[in-house]
């Protein structure tokens, strides 16, 4: 498997791709991206070349966009003065679901900070979706905090503000890696 940077022609692949994760997550209980991801949105992360994708072949198995920019009102001015890539929209097919995709991506995503001589690999989940903060705490984060005001879109209280961090150091990740160095 391979990982390249999406492009303006995987938007229709990964909004739908989002989806289908979104229904996995309803099935499971949980009303995490339950609102339709904006497609300019994501047309200008893409854009940016911070937007991933694991290829398999012809399938699109995992994405994740990675940034040096927080999410405002989650850090803090001390946490922000430390170098750091934060993990954004980290999605797994669920054809590829059990195969540690996630895991092997966070380490790629890591690896790909250390060698860019950042120190942390951060990361804000959705306060209410336990499963998922185990899971991070699983693949060796540790919770910073959790932030629950503050949510700039509609003034109510944050949704994903459950902040995790790990430091970021070289690892085997077993895929090719096809994008620019870091």
């Amino acid at each position: 498997m391979k990982i390249t940077l999406a492009l303006p022609d995987d938007l229709p692949k990964l909004l739908a791709f989002r989806q289908e994760a979104a229904g996995w997550l309803r099935e499971l209980g949980s009303d995490q991206w339950s609102r339709p991801y904006p497609a300019d949105r994501l047309l200008s992360t893409i854009e940016s070349g911070t937007v991933f994708m694991v290829r398999d072949g012809d399938v699109t198995a995992a994405t994740i966009t990675l940034t040096t920019d927080a999410e405002e009102g989650l850090w803090s001015e001390q946490e922000l003065s430390e170098p750091s890539l934060f993990i954004n929209k980290l999605t797994v097919a669920r054809t590829h679901a059990g195969q540690n995709m996630g895991g092997r991506l966070i380490d790629w995503a890591g690896d790909r900070a250390f060698r860019a001589s950042l120190k942390w690999l951060r990361l804000d989940a959705w306060t209410t979706n336990e499963a998922l903060q185990r899971y991070y705490l699983g693949q060796g984060f540790e919770h910073v905090r959790t932030v629950r005001e503050g949510n700039a879109v509609n003034g109510g209280p944050r949704v994903s503000g459950w902040l995790a961090q790990r430091a970021t150091y070289p690892a085997n990740h077993e895929f090719v890696d096809e994008t620019p160095t870091p």
